[in-house]
């Protein structure tokens, strides 16, 4: 099932080259067929268009993200240091977040992708009991301060 991108999220991701955007959007749909129903908050920071993903839309609630950066984009786990990686994929030096950069569309059929998003979202718990089509999508943040791909 497709997943209309909101208008805001197209405007932000504007600035970034056509390649870029399109595994944005490829990869937020495969997000969603994993993740949906679910809360999709949009942030437009200072070095990169973010996407959370989660039960609620609370940033503490959230189960992945994507980030879209000038060359690539990354699938982000809030809680992936929590998930199985014994061939170590995940990327990443932090206390909980590891992520997945994704160059090209490619990556995106990577199997992987698909199981680490139904690993984390087992993880999560249970997600909003609404309709399978149903993402509530809101713009949580717009920095007035940018560094965008010109």
């Amino acid at each position: 099932m497709p997943y209309t991108p909101p208008k805001e999220l197209k405007k932000f991701l504007r600035p970034y080259p056509t390649a870029v955007r399109e595994l944005a959007l490829q990869l937020r749909q495969i997000v969603l067929e994993e993740l949906g129903p679910c809360h999709e908050n949009i942030y437009d920071a200072y070095n990169a268009v973010a996407v959370g993903y989660g039960p609620t839309d609370r940033m503490k609630d959230g189960i992945c993200h994507v980030a879209v950066y000038g060359r690539h984009v990354n699938l982000g786990f809030n809680h992936g240091t929590a998930l199985p990686d014994p061939r170590g994929i995940l990327l990443g030096t932090g206390k909980r977040i590891r992520h997945i950069t994704i160059q090209s569309p490619a990556d995106l059929a990577r199997p992987e992708i698909r199981a680490f998003l139904r690993a984390a979202r087992k993880h999560a718990g249970p997600l909003p009991q609404t309709s399978k089509s149903q993402v509530i999508s809101v713009v949580k943040a717009v920095y007035s301060v940018r560094r965008r791909p010109r």
